[in-house]
C-alpha cells in the first residue's frame, strides 16, 4: 500500500505532467499503476485544496484502507490554481476519482461535464440526513445532487468581557440600539488606552457583510444578500436599520479609527490586545485565538443582536460543498463507497471534535462533542442558525453597471449621505443586472412567494 501526498505549486506543473503522460506508452502507465497499487487492488485518486485538515484526512484514509484492503487511495493536496489544475486534468484525461469542490465551482463543473451525480448511488437513508441542508447551485444542479455539505460558518458577535465589565455592561447587546449604546460606553471608558467599542474589517469586500448579514438575517424573514426570495428581486432596504446604526457608531466616535482600511487579521490582533469591544465573525475565531493570535483577555461570543430584539429569522450559516465524484472515474462504485464513508456520522463527528470545523449536518451536531478549543462552545449550532437558499448575487454583480453595493454602503457608514436615495439607486441597478443575468442563463434562481426564514429555525439541530 502506497500513498503520495504532494503539494502542486501551480497548474504549470500539472500541465507538464500531463504532456509527459501523453508521451508515455501504455506500458509505462500500467507500470506506474502497478507501483501505486498492489495486484488486485482498486486505486482511487483523491484531490483536495485543504491543508488545515490534511493530517485528519490521511488518518481516515489509512483507516479506510485497513477496513478495505482491496482499495488503495492516493491523496494529493493542491496548493495553487486548483480550478485551473482541475481543468487541465480533465482535458488531459488524468482527472482524480474524488475531488474537493468549492461551492462556486459546482454549477460550472457540472456544465463542463466533470462531476458525476450522486443520485444513482445515495441511499434514501443517507439522503434524508442531508435533505434539510441541500442548496440549489451549491449542492444540487437541475434537481440532481453532486456534492453534500459538511461544515459551515456560524456567525456571532464577539466581545471583550473585560471591556464590557469596565463599562458596566453585564450582557451582550440584543438590539441595534443596545449595540450603539454599548459601543459608546466602551469607548468612553477605554479610549484613553486606545480601546473602542466596535470595529470592522471594512477594507475587505466582506467587511460590511460580516456585520450586516448576521443581524439582518436573524431580524427579518424575507431574504439575504439584499435579495428578497419572496419577490425574486433585490431590495437593499433590508439593510437600512443596520446601516443607520453603524453610521451612528461612527458619528459617536465609537468605531475604531481606521476601520475603513482594516483587514481581518490586523483587527484580530487589535482585539487580542484588548483594543476592541465588539466585532462580528464566524466559527473559525476560536482556533485563531488559540494558534495565530494567543490572547490573555477574556472574550466571549453571542448570537448577533437584532433590529428590535426579536429573532424572527435565523443567523445565516455559510455552508457549501465538500466531496464530489469525477464523471471520468473508471471506479465509480469504489469512489462512492469511500465518499459515503467520509460523510458518515462517525467520520464527520470526529472531524468536528478534532476542531476542523463546525458541522451543519443535524445528526452530527446532535452527537459531536465540542472540540478542545476555548470559545468554540459559543459557535455550536442553535435553533437560530440556518442555511439560506442560494441567491443570484454573484451572477448579478458580474453584470452590474456602476458602483457596487459594498462601496456605496461603506461610503455612507463613514461619510453619511441620503441613504434612501442610495438604496433606491442600488435596487434599480441590481435588478437591471439581474434581468441580464437571467436572460444570459447565469442564474436559475426564481421567486419563492412562500419563503420565510422563520421556517429555517431548528433546521440544524435535533432536539
Amino acid at each position: 500500500m502506497k500513498r503520495n501526498q504532494w503539494m502542486l505549486a501551480g497548474a504549470s506543473l500539472l500541465l507538464a505532467g500531463s504532456l509527459a503522460g501523453c508521451a508515455s506508452s501504455n506500458n509505462t502507465n500500467a507500470e506506474a499503476e502497478e507501483g501505486n497499487a498492489a495486484a488486485g487492488q482498486t486505486k482511487l485518486v483523491y484531490w483536495s485544496i485543504d491543508r488545515h485538515d490534511s493530517d485528519f484526512i490521511e488518518q481516515k484514509i489509512s483507516e479506510y484502507e485497513g477496513l478495505n484492503p482491496d482499495v488503495d487511495i492516493e491523496f494529493k493536496v493542491m496548493a495553487d490554481n486548483y480550478a485551473q489544475s482541475v481543468d487541465i486534468a480533465f482535458s488531459s484525461k488524468q482527472a482524480p476519482d474524488i475531488l474537493r469542490v468549492d461551492t462556486g465551482n459546482v454549477p460550472t463543473w457540472v456544465k463542463k461535464g466533470y462531476l458525476e451525480s450522486f443520485d444513482e448511488y445515495i441511499t434514501p437513508e443517507m439522503k434524508s440526513r442531508f435533505e434539510s441542508i441541500l442548496i440549489n447551485e451549491k449542492n444540487t444542479v437541475d434537481g440532481k445532487i453532486y456534492t453534500l455539505p459538511n461544515i459551515g460558518q456560524f456567525w456571532r458577535l464577539i466581545y471583550n468581557v473585560d471591556l464590557f465589565e469596565k463599562a458596566g455592561i453585564t450582557e451582550p447587546p440584543t438590539t441595534l440600539a443596545e449595540m450603539v449604546e454599548d459601543a459608546k460606553k466602551i469607548t468612553e471608558v477605554g479610549k484613553a488606552e486606545g480601546a473602542y467599542g466596535l470595529a470592522g474589517n471594512f477594507k475587505s469586500g466582506s467587511g460590511f457583510e460580516r456585520i450586516a448579514h448576521p443581524i439582518t438575517t436573524l431580524s427579518k424573514t424575507e431574504g439575504q444578500e439584499g435579495f428578497n426570495f419572496q419577490t425574486g428581486q433585490f431590495d437593499f432596504g433590508m439593510y437600512k436599520e443596520t446601516l443607520e446604526a453603524l453610521r451612528q457608531i461612527v458619528e459617536d466616535g465609537s468605531m475604531m479609527p481606521g476601520s475603513e482600511s482594516l483587514d481581518i487579521d490586523p483587527l484580530r490582533a487589535q482585539f487580542a490586545q484588548g483594543k476592541i469591544g465588539m466585532y462580528f465573525n464566524h466559527s473559525v475565531e476560536p482556533s485563531v485565538y488559540k494558534t495565530q493570535f494567543p490572547t490573555e483577555i477574556r472574550w466571549a461570543a453571542a448570537l448577533p443582536p437584532t433590529i428590535d430584539g426579536q429573532q424572527n429569522g435565523v443567523s445565516q450559516v455559510i455552508s457549501g460543498s465538500y466531496l464530489a465524484m469525477s464523471k471520468d472515474s473508471a471506479n465509480k462504485e469504489a469512489a462512492w463507497k469511500f465518499i459515503e464513508w467520509m460523510y458518515s456520522d462517525d467520520v464527520q463527528t470526529a472531524y468536528q471534535e478534532g476542531g476542523y470545523g463546525v458541522s451543519v449536518i443535524p445528526s452530527v451536531a446532535a452527537a459531536a462533542k465540542a472540540p478542545d478549543i476555548a470559545g468554540i462552545e459559543y459557535f455550536l449550532p442553535t435553533k437560530f442558525d440556518g442555511i439560506y437558499p442560494a441567491t443570484p448575487f454573484g451572477a448579478t454583480e458580474g453584470r452590474l453597471e456602476g458602483t457596487k453595493k459594498m462601496d456605496v454602503f461603506n461610503r455612507y457608514i463613514f461619510t453619511g449621505g441620503d441613504l434612501d436615495k442610495e438604496i433606491q439607486d442600488l435596487n434599480t441597478r441590481y435588478n437591471a443586472a439581474l434581468e441580464k443575468a437571467v436572460a444570459a442563463g447565469d442564474t436559475t434562481v426564481e421567486a419563492q412567494p412562500d419563503f420565510s426564514a422563520a421556517d429555517l429555525q431548528g433546521s440544524l439541530v435535533i432536539e
